[in-house]
């Protein structure tokens, strides 16, 4: 019998070390390939730095350019969801064996469940960021020697600020394809080259031109710089001279192809050299493009939850805080890829780096969420894209005092044309969230950002109160599935 427990006390032993033998090796080996990650983010972002300070006209550079900014920015992904969501989780386990009191507790638990989740997965696709990336910058050497003869451009001092809100994040490779052609001769018989840039609703179209505009060879090279509205494009006509211009038109709608043949044919009288560019949102518009369209893509979830952070943070170390790194992370997937809501919720989280306000403003805006899929089955962002009006009550939950079949509704933006006609109520979206503001009793004006980079356009919507929920024909088969992406 002795011999027999003797047999089965040493199996466990052995089962227990080689148990603590492959936990220890495991570990150690997914530290050493964190801080290979980590040296190759640096040496992949130190190449993407050098190259925004540069002008490249090589296309395929700058094909190679996007792919490694993709890369780099799944892997900062991969890496700040892997440390940050370790270290939270060890501090968790620290507080709830410190704590005694309940509500600390709850607290406690919420922070454990935000750290754990997603971790898993994210370790096993370390091993596939890390072979992307150093197979990318492997490619990267005939990259780095051409990059050196590129043309260094200009900067000023506020484009090297990372930790502020007045730059414009990433779009290098867009930028630089526009700088190009408005660079190139037009071809015989030398009519004014047409470029259209198309991209989504809020994507960042003005704002890539602005930048364009500001750039100081685009500044040099033409005369004469306009910005018009599609519904006004007659009047460019009058407006434009025999000298080399550049002309912005933005479209909200589609444009009858014998208006713009007209309109094309009245700028012609403009000087050898001129450019247009087509701003809009509708797909269709390319067809008047004499040079390949450029498309604006909305960022990756991987940029989008970097820049969100970025912001966020401003000059704080996420890595002395990984509580509120965690609840960023959560926060930015929680947002769709809103660059607006972005900016909006960091501003707040800048100036308030509390645990508990970050998470009270996570479960504000999840809760938004849930009841937009429910009412329309779609998330906030792709309402707001469709212009629909989408329901804030929960937001704006501690702001104002209603009857409870009342709820809040966010309207489609109005265009700035009629910002100096309304005499509404004005209310600041982050007062709203806050609680800060008393919301007026009847329709006002919610301004939800006002950007502070070219072209500084002022985000306005109106907000209105209505007594009956509408529900969408489609939500109740959609709904219920979108939903549980919110808690992955």
């Amino acid at each position: 019998m002795e011999m027999v427990v003797s047999a089965v006390a040493g199996d466990l032993i052995n089962r227990l070390m080689s148990f603590l033998i492959s936990k220890y090796k495991s570990e150690e080996q997914l530290e050493e390939k964190m801080k290979r990650l980590q040296d190759l983010l640096i040496r992949a972002h130190m190449i993407v730095e050098e190259a925004e300070v540069r002008y490249i006209t090589n296309s395929k550079m700058l094909l190679q350019l996007k792919k490694l900014v993709e890369v780099m920015y799944q892997g900062y992904h991969v890496l700040d969801t892997i440390k940050y969501r370790t270290l939270c989780s060890s501090s968790a386990d620290e507080s709830e064996v410190s704590t005694s009191n309940i509500n600390e507790l709850s607290f406690t638990t919420c922070i454990e469940h935000l750290c754990t989740k997603n971790c898993t997965p994210n370790i096993h696709g370390l091993q596939i960021t890390l072979d992307n990336l150093e197979s990318t910058i492997s490619n990267m050497k005939e990259f780095v020697l051409l990059l050196g003869g590129c043309e260094r451009m200009f900067r000023r001092p506020y484009d090297s600020y990372v930790y502020i809100d007045n730059f414009m994040f990433g779009r290098h490779v867009e930028k630089q394809l526009v700088i190009n052609i408005l660079q190139q001769e037009n071809i015989p018989p030398f009519a004014p080259a047409v470029l259209p840039i198309i991209g989504g609703s809020r994507v960042g179209k003005k704002t890539l031109v602005a930048h364009v505009c500001n750039n100081e060879k685009v500044r040099s090279k033409f005369s004469s710089i306009l910005h018009v509205r599609g519904e006004n494009i007659w009047r460019i006509a009058r407006e434009v001279g025999p000298v080399r211009s550049l002309v912005m038109v933005e479209f909200t709608t589609d444009v009858d192809e014998e208006d713009w043949l007209k309109f094309y044919s009245s700028v012609k009288q403009m000087g050898r050299g001129s450019k247009i560019i087509i701003i809009s949102r509708i797909a269709k518009l390319s067809r008047f493009g004499t040079v390949k369209p450029v498309r604006l893509d909305a960022l990756s979830h991987e940029e989008y939850s970097y820049l969100f952070k970025v912001l966020a943070f401003g000059g704080t170390n996420p890595e002395e805080h990984p509580q509120l790194a965690v609840i960023a992370e959560d926060l930015a997937v929680a947002l769709g890829g809103s660059l607006i809501t972005a900016n909006v919720c960091a501003d707040m989280m800048r100036k308030n780096q509390n645990v508990h306000f970050w998470i009270s403003l996570l479960k504000k805006y999840r809760n938004v969420v849930r009841k937009n899929f429910s009412l329309f089955g779609e998330h906030p962002k792709n309402l707001m894209d469709q212009d629909h009006p989408i329901d804030i009550t929960r937001l704006a939950s501690s702001s104002w005092s209603s009857p409870s079949s009342a709820t809040l509704r966010l309207m489609p933006p109005h265009t700035e044309v009629n910002d100096s006609k309304t005499e509404l109520p004005k209310v600041m979206f982050g007062d709203l969230i806050t609680g800060s503001a008393i919301l007026p009793r009847e329709e006002f004006e919610l301004i939800a950002w006002e950007s502070r980079i070219p072209p500084y356009k002022r985000f306005v919507n109106f907000a209105t109160y209505c007594d009956e929920e509408p529900t969408s024909q489609h939500h109740t088969t959609s709904a219920g599935k979108k939903r549980k992406l919110l808690d992955k």
